[in-house]
């Protein structure tokens, strides 16, 4: 789910990493690129018998409301979702605005001028870059990546303010990695069947043949969802 861009560099790479996973754990899977305007008003129920929704790179969206409601319908209806880079801000900010009850959480590269948002500049931008992630330990992350750090590839500017970060520390929406300076990059919903929304882009070294434990865990989870369904 997301605006599809032929020059952005997840984009290419998302379809390759979900053969890459199909592949490996030999699984009959589909899927089908949504914009993020079709899930404006009714739009949900175009989700609506897919086994997975993964929100991907390339923000701002066309259609911010229709990206809400469609994490709010993986969050809700508990179908395995993931957020990459794009999807793990709005996931943020959808659950700021369900669970948490903000009206307008704020993210800064909609609106500039929001006082405190939830989504601000990252202190170094991210762009083309490789940073280290520690994953925190008894996770989710960390069991499908079985390791307690690792090297991965980014492209943004923005991130969860860290003003915000402790109110992560109850759950539902829990920190699963930090980066080396403690700023959040991945988070996980405790008591789904699978949602995990990274600021990195594990879909990336699938461009050079990898295949990444988290993508592969949520292709396994939407199969396990909705065997003969698509994952999206």
């Amino acid at each position: 789910m997301g605006d599809h861009d032929p020059a952005v560099t997840a984009h290419r790479a998302i379809p390759r990493a979900l053969d890459l996973a199909r592949e490996r754990h030999r699984l009959a899977l589909d899927w089908t690129w949504i914009d993020t305007p079709a899930l404006e008003g009714d739009g949900p129920d175009v989700l609506a018998g897919l086994s997975g929704v993964w929100c991907v790179p390339a923000s701002p969206y066309r259609s911010t409301t229709g990206a809400l409601r469609a994490i709010r319908f993986a969050r809700e209806r508990r179908v395995p979702f993931l957020g990459t880079c794009g999807g793990f801000q709005h996931a943020l900010l959808e659950h700021a605005r369900s669970v948490w009850g903000e009206a307008d959480p704020g993210h800064a590269e909609l609106d500039p001028g929001a006082e405190a948002p939830l989504i601000k500049p990252l202190s170094c931008a991210l762009v083309e870059r490789h940073g280290r992630v520690r994953v925190v330990p008894g996770t989710r992350l960390a069991a499908l990546c079985g390791c307690d750090e690792m090297s991965e590839e980014y492209h943004c500017s923005y991130g969860l303010n860290p003003a915000h970060a402790h109110r992560l520390d109850d759950g539902p929406l829990r920190v699963a990695a930090r980066d080396e300076a403690g700023e959040v990059r991945a988070v996980e919903l405790d008591g789904h069947p699978f949602f995990v929304a990274t600021l990195f882009q594990p879909e990336r070294g699938a461009l050079a043949g990898r295949s990444h434990p988290l993508i592969e865990g949520f292709v396994a989870a939407a199969a396990s969802h909705g065997a003969g369904t698509r994952a999206l």
